[in-house]
């Protein structure tokens, strides 16, 4: 049908106002195929969670969301590239703890997360699992304590590398504790688990995900976990904080759009993840991860990382710790 000129001055009079375009794409989105940016190599935790994620927005809009692994500088890589992109929603990055951190261990960036990255939504909170070898004489966090302050010597603490959630937990643990245990770092969580199943060093703070399986394989003994309840997982090991009081650390994901995405698309898409979490085999396999649904709004998401990023920030300033 052929527009009166009536419609076409209707068409140009809400064109006119601000963000109207952008509300119109908005409420059709998307009507194309999306870029979910991973900022690490395809097969570890990040890249499995990411496209479990992925996977259940493509479904849910009808949707390909086309996972892109962008290795490299701790996810800094992958963060400035969606950063540059356009602010259409049609650029997702994974969002991890080491965004978080970046801020901190690299003052260099060219970009700022906290004023370049919307937070979307939440997906899981992680726990870290305090793991020891069989050899130390310690079958909880309190025993560990009394043990380590007069065997420090003979203690190692193994890390995953410099600036890395196992690494800042770990020196969150020797502030709050009052303990100077050497740490070890290794070239990533395989090798550092590896190393303790050997006995080259003593003390661990792991991911739930990897660490789970040498726990129920007896070749490690879970002390605690680092969030301040228990976890599903395992539920019969305490939260560190019942000994370390105030402890609490976690691995926090989550997915962020380029800033001035319309505010329709950021909440359409956290909409998207809420439903992910009312979903039984959603559900299960976030489980599987190791991680516990983190719902919320994208406001709350936003508070979230901003509180992230200070508490992680002065834990690497006292520690002085510096990117490689």
């Amino acid at each position: 049908m052929t527009p009166t000129r009536r419609n076409l001055l209707q068409l140009a009079a809400l064109a006119a106002i601000p963000g109207w375009a952008r509300m119109a794409n908005a409420q059709t989105y998307p009507s194309k195929p999306v870029r979910f940016v991973i900022g690490f190599p395809a097969g570890g935790p990040n890249d499995t969670l990411g496209r479990i994620v992925a996977q259940w927005l493509a479904a849910h809009f009808g949707q390909p969301f086309n996972v892109e692994n962008k290795g490299g500088r701790s996810g800094n890589i992958a963060t400035e590239e969606v950063v540059r992109s356009a602010p259409d929603g049609y650029t997702i990055l994974l969002v991890g703890p080491a965004n978080a951190l970046s801020g901190s261990l690299y003052p260099n960036l060219g970009f700022n997360f906290l004023r370049d990255i919307v937070p979307v939504a939440g997906v899981t909170r992680e726990p870290l699992v305090m793991v020891v070898h069989p050899s130390v004489p310690a079958a909880s966090a309190a025993e560990f304590l009394n043990y380590a302050k007069t065997n420090a010597a003979q203690i190692k603490l193994a890390a995953t590398g410099t600036g890395s959630s196992p690494h800042v937990t770990g020196e969150l643990f020797k502030q709050m504790a009052g303990l100077d245990l050497p740490v070890v770092q290794y070239g990533g969580g395989g090798p550092a688990l590896k190393a303790m199943i050997a006995g080259e060093a003593q003390v661990m703070f792991e991911p739930m995900s990897a660490s789970i399986g040498p726990v129920r394989a007896g070749t490690l003994r879970a002390l605690a976990v680092t969030t301040r309840t228990r976890s599903a997982a395992l539920p019969a090991v305490p939260p560190l904080a019942d000994t370390v009081p105030g402890f609490e650390a976690s691995a926090v994901t989550g997915i962020g759009v380029p800033k001035d995405t319309p505010a329709a698309i950021v909440e359409t898409l956290n909409a998207a993840v809420q439903a992910a979490f009312a979903d039984p085999a959603m559900k299960a396999k976030l489980a599987d991860t190791g991680g516990e649904p983190l719902p919320g709004t994208a406001s709350d998401f936003a508070r979230l990382m901003a509180a992230e990023t200070e508490k992680w920030g002065k834990v690497v300033k006292a520690a002085g710790i510096k990117a490689n």
